[in-house]
């Protein structure tokens, strides 16, 4: 999928940090070794398959505001291939970033579509249903 028009990067680096990279064996929360701060990847066009293929769904989503880039929010919106979930990962210094009040809307109206939503920050997770609760996963 290709960025949405008007929508790039920029200095957003969050899922460099944020998440896990199994192919540099980087765990989820430290920067990776190939990324600059507001730089972007120091390999960009070696960069491995895992990151070719990553695009936030703030990327790809007309619908969704420049105030719900990740790296202004505190949180990365993404699809979950592996578990068909929704997804709100959390910067590792902001972990219930996800609890900010334009990213929980945005949760709620995601799950009361019918998806299942998860918000993660580090190994602790929550379920965010369509009536606006939410609570620990198991």
């Amino acid at each position: 999928m290709a960025a949405a028009p008007g929508k790039s990067c920029g200095a957003c680096t969050m899922c460099c940090s944020a998440l896990e990279i199994a192919h540099f064996n980087k765990p989820a929360g430290p920067l990776c070794a190939h990324c600059r701060l507001g730089g972007g990847c120091t390999i960009y066009a070696e960069r491995p398959a895992v990151c070719r293929d990553f695009e936030c769904e703030w990327l790809t989503s007309r619908d969704l505001p420049r105030q719900l880039r990740p790296d202004l929010v505190g949180t990365i919106l993404m699809e979950d291939g592996d578990s068909d979930e929704y997804r709100a990962v959390c910067a590792p210094e902001r972990p219930m970033a996800w609890r900010h009040p334009r990213v929980f809307a945005h949760l709620v109206a995601v799950a009361k579509s019918g998806r299942i939503v998860v918000a993660k920050a580090g190994l602790t997770s929550w379920r965010i249903f369509g009536s606006g609760e939410w609570g620990p996963t198991v």
